[in-house]
């Protein structure tokens, strides 16, 4: 069930337009999973972004340890996979990521949501990588 790297099946099936719940280590508290954005990367790494004073990344320069589980939609057949280890900030790539994945989950025909991309890309975004040490997965 668990291993240090995705498989080609993990990749395909992260690479579908689906939203990942992104944990942080917190130290004595609790996880507080949030929904994000995210791209699985060919050398098997998974990168989102997000703002550059966020709390993620407060708590990240403290413990660089994040975990990302993805689920399948209602109506298909159960499946996840699950993601956790070492995070690094990195100050670049982020605005291309934000695109990106803008393009993935949203129609950038419709004007709204193509100035609400231009509105995102004014912000101060860091790109977040997690690198795999340990990947669960579950297929009913």
């Amino acid at each position: 069930m668990s291993t240090g790297s995705l498989t080609t099946e993990d990749l395909e099936f992260l690479r579908r337009p689906l939203h990942g719940f992104l944990s942080v280590a917190a130290g004595p508290l609790p996880p507080q999973p949030r929904p994000v954005w995210f791209e699985a990367t060919a050398e098997g790494m998974i990168q989102l972004f997000t703002g550059a004073d966020s709390l993620n990344v407060r708590r990240l320069s403290r413990d660089p340890r994040a975990s990302i589980v993805v689920a399948s939609p209602v109506g298909e057949r159960e499946r996840w996979v699950s993601v956790a280890g070492g995070v690094t900030v990195e100050p670049d790539g982020a605005p291309d990521l934000c695109a990106r994945l803008a393009a993935r989950y949203w129609d950038l025909g419709d004007q709204a949501r193509a100035d609400d991309l231009a509105g995102m890309l004014e912000l101060d975004w860091v790109r977040l990588v997690i690198r795999p040490e340990t990947v669960g997965r579950y297929l009913m």
